[in-house]
């Protein structure tokens, strides 16, 4: 099975977002990408469960929302109320990480984790039979537009593995600097999901940019 592109709406104009979702629905890709950013636990702020409920109403899509914020207990049943199939929160964030993928798995959603570029994936040993989504992050997060990290691809490689001993079924997704110079290495690298920002929106052929990033040959 090709990869599942997730469209990230951080890089769409907040102003036209109905028209970023039609984008992402006629270009084939399979999820939509929200990035919940609360100034606190990056340096930057996005928008909070209206607009979740706001996408939910447009779009059919699986939407896949990442919750770049601090102390993610406090909000996180609104989020998955406001239409969420998949909720990940940071491991960096949450004290009590098995609990949350509990709650999150008790209202039928899929339970996520992410990781940034310096947390070491060991951190996921004791979390790897309760989730259906692991996120490594591979930029600072924070604010879209940047540069891969190249030694996050080894990270992707690791936690494949620890999927592969462990025979769990969670996928792996990326989210940052993911474009078509870097697809093939994380493809390779074990990713299943790959969140794509700028290079998705700036595309002229956004269809063409998510057959390339799910390694379809093109004719």
């Amino acid at each position: 099975m090709s990869v599942i592109v997730a469209p990230s709406v951080l890089s769409a104009d907040f102003t036209a977002v109905g028209e970023a979702l039609q984008r992402i629905e006629q270009s084939g890709a399979e999820w939509v990408h929200l990035d919940v950013m609360d100034g606190h636990f990056v340096p930057n702020l996005t928008f909070g469960p209206k607009m979740v409920a706001d996408v939910r109403a447009r779009t059919k899509l699986p939407l896949d929302v990442h919750l770049m914020i601090s102390a993610p207990e406090r909000s996180l049943v609104q989020y998955i109320e406001a239409g969420a199939d998949f909720v990940t929160f940071h491991i960096e964030a949450a004290v009590h990480a098995h609990r949350l993928l509990q709650q999150i798995g008790a209202h039928g959603v899929g339970r996520g984790v992410a990781l940034v570029p310096s947390t070491p994936v060991n951190v996921l040993e004791h979390l790897l039979d309760e989730l259906e989504l692991v996120l490594i992050m591979t930029v600072n997060p924070g604010f879209g537009g940047q540069s891969l990290i190249p030694e996050c691809v080894e990270k992707v490689r690791r936690v494949a593995e620890m999927r592969r001993q462990r025979n769990a079924q969670f996928r792996i997704s990326v989210d940052g600097g993911v474009n078509r110079e870097n697809a093939e290495r994380l493809r390779a690298a074990g990713v299943d999901v790959m969140v794509s920002g700028s290079s998705f929106f700036k595309s002229s052929e956004p269809a063409l940019e998510v057959q390339t990033l799910q390694g379809q040959q093109i004719a």
